[in-house]
């Protein structure tokens, strides 16, 4: 099923520092002008700027996502069938399990809530997220700041002084891919993105000293079905060879492409579906269905996460029962 696509997510936002920031470079230059902590930097757009680097946003996201789910659920497997909701990447003994399971399908579907969206290391990740660059760099504001560590035994100073790079203001643009996915995974990556706009947790180095809260702007996010299409009268989606019609508004998940067994096998919700207010459009050269969402409004990305949330929460009940 995963060698297919049957829908595509993709988010457009804008992270805004709501305070200092710093993600790390792992080396230390040899020139000593600088600050012992420099930020990340790269080559974007014709010249050098510091950014944000996916696969430290995608750590961020993944920890308060498995937070999450073990709130509600636990990282232990459970005996009475029950689904596996974050799995403990120490545990030896769960990786062995995974491992020793020679059919694909049973592999995602045994697999831990988090690690269905994010990976393992018997399957592939559904999310994407690109690294995140200033979109104006003359809006960037950097600053040098010095500190010390405090021995805690003594209270005297253990290392340092030092100085370190923060960015305190301007916009990094990103965007954030799903494939094939369920709402109700969908629905967890918008509360994730909720609570990283609220402060709950931040990115990169010192959060626990004030470092690292950003303020989260949607632009835009897409929903796509590249195997639909939309019938003459623009009323209802249908897939393209298989069978399967639905209205032209609704948000669907991974399991309505699927045959009733394919998606028993694999663990999908069947139905996984939701009524928006977005209709829905052809995708560009005319080929596939789309679904827009506009800005931070009523009928903005907010809404298409409270549809997906909506889903999350029937997940929870029924797991609950």
């Amino acid at each position: 099923m995963h060698k297919r696509f049957v829908n595509h997510c993709t988010i457009d936002l804008t992270l805004i520092p709501d305070g200092p920031i710093l993600i790390k470079s792992g080396k230390e230059g040899a020139d000593p002008t600088k600050p012992d902590m420099e930020f990340v930097e790269t080559y974007h757009a014709g010249g050098k700027s510091i950014y944000l680097p996916g696969s430290s946003l995608k750590g961020a996201i993944r920890a308060h996502a498995e937070r999450i789910v073990r709130t509600v659920g636990t990282d232990k497997r459970p005996t009475n069938g029950a689904p596996l909701w974050a799995s403990n990447p120490l545990n030896r003994d769960e990786l062995k399990y995974l491992d020793s399971i020679p059919d694909s399908q049973d592999i995602y579907r045994l697999s831990s809530f988090t690690d269905q969206i994010f990976g393992n290391t018997s399957i592939a990740s559904r999310v994407r997220i690109q690294d995140a660059h200033p979109i104006d760099k003359k809006q960037l504001k950097i600053q040098e700041r010095n500190g010390v560590a405090i021995d805690r035994v003594f209270g005297s100073v253990a290392v340092g002084p030092f100085n370190y790079q923060v960015c305190t203001a301007g916009e990094f643009g990103t965007k954030i891919h799903l494939k094939n996915f369920s709402l109700a995974q969908l629905g967890l990556i918008g509360l994730v993105l909720r609570d990283l706009n609220e402060g709950w947790f931040g990115i990169g180095f010192a959060k626990s000293r004030g470092l690292g809260t950003v303020t989260v702007k949607y632009n835009e996010a897409v929903v796509q079905y590249p195997g639909c299409k939309l019938d003459e009268d623009n009323r209802q989606i249908q897939q393209i060879v298989k069978p399967g019609r639905w209205g032209h508004a609704f948000l669907l998940g991974a399991g309505e492409f699927l045959e009733t067994e394919e998606a028993a096998n694999y663990g999908f919700s069947k139905p996984d579906r939701e009524q928006t207010p977005i209709p829905a459009e052809p995708m560009d050269l005319g080929f596939g269905v789309q679904l827009k969402w506009q800005g931070d409004g009523e009928t903005g990305v907010p809404n298409l996460f409270k549809c997906a949330v909506c889903a999350w929460s029937k997940l929870l009940t029924g797991a609950a029962a």
